[in-house]
């Protein structure tokens, strides 16, 4: 077995043998170059294909659950395939990941299997890889069409209904509320498919419930930015009774923000990912809803994707994954409204 970890633009550390993978971490020291490249060889006659798996910030729960997912199902198909791992700082390095998927064309990967951080940004890299034969698989966060279409980018997508699945969560959100009530968006970042998607979601269910959009501003999927974004709307808006948020990060910052200005159970926050430090604040209703897109399992099926890809000419078919709405009424916690 062979798992390479990489955060940030360099090879973090190298599993062979029989090692037990560990997860990426964000804080780890990075490698030398020359002992990134040593460690990557590229692929020749017999050996097993390399998978390079390219994330977003592995800071947030969400990846580094993916990243586990990834390498133990690595672990149990030894045989089958190498595993690069790859993850960036933070949501919005955009040239980071840029780089990070040129590093895994120059380490000689089969296939590319990306959560792109900007569903634009990312076309040409990736199209440059295909180019060069790579097998393109794009999770989590859908490239823009139109876009990939122009640069003549084809690469399946494998992931959930990030609308659908964001206008439940709201929905579970809006049985607390009654109409009229005032609400605010806190969307990722607003270049990103899935971001416009949940925040489309949100809308979707406020507008069925009669509530009253007052605000939708982005906080780049972070936690601090998202706390002082709602802050201000907090100020801003006195009567809010509801922030959603575009990830759990952004609403853990959220519940922080309305906790300090004295207003826990009187603004309901919402989140989605249902990340491990979210539990939590679902369990003393601090926050109602979340969704569950089970991460772990999330690039195991754009892994197998790429496998396919790579045994057959056939063009690998669209995948849509599942999404569980998960929610918490704690006893005396906050309560529908009549």
């Amino acid at each position: 077995m062979r798992v390479i970890l990489g955060v940030g633009l360099l090879a973090a550390a190298l599993l062979v043998g029989g090692c037990k993978p560990s997860a990426p971490e964000s804080a780890a020291p990075p490698a030398s170059a020359a002992n990134a490249a040593s460690a990557a060889p590229a692929a020749a006659g017999g050996a097993q294909p390399r998978i390079a798996l390219v994330m977003k910030s592995l800071a947030n729960d969400f990846f580094s659950n993916m990243a586990k997912g990834a390498q133990a199902h690595q672990a149990a198909h030894t045989g089958q395939y190498e595993l690069a791992v790859f993850g960036i700082k933070n949501e919005t390095d955009l040239s980071e990941q840029v780089n990070l998927v040129e590093q895994a064309v120059s380490q000689g990967a089969a296939a590319i299997v990306i959560a792109p951080a900007d569903s634009k940004a990312l076309v040409p890299a990736l199209r440059r890889a295909q180019q060069q034969g790579i097998v393109i698989i794009n999770i989590d966060n859908r490239l823009d069409a139109d876009a990939a279409n122009q640069a003549g980018l084809h690469a399946a997508f494998v992931g959930p209904d990030n609308r659908d699945a964001a206008r439940r969560v709201g929905q579970a959100l809006a049985a607390r509320l009654k109409p009229a009530d005032e609400a605010a968006i806190i969307e990722g970042a607003t270049s990103a498919f899935n971001s416009q998607q949940r925040r489309a979601g949100f809308e979707d269910a406020m507008q069925a419930a009669g509530m009253k959009v007052v605000a939708i501003q982005s906080g780049d999927w972070e936690m601090e930015k998202a706390n002082t974004v709602a802050a201000n709307l907090l100020s801003a808006h006195p009567r809010l009774r509801a922030i959603l948020c575009g990830n759990d990060n952004m609403a853990i910052g959220a519940a922080a923000a309305v906790a300090a200005a004295g207003r826990t159970g009187q603004v309901l926050i919402a989140g989605f990912d249902d990340i491990a430090a979210i539990k939590p604040l679902l369990a003393d209703g601090r926050v109602v809803a979340t969704a569950d897109q089970h991460g772990d399992q999330l690039a195991v099926f754009g892994i197998e994707a790429a496998l396919a890809s790579l045994k057959s000419t056939a063009a690998v078919a669209d995948r849509a994954t599942a999404v569980d709405i998960v929610t918490a009424t704690p006893a005396g916690g906050p309560q529908p409204r009549p």
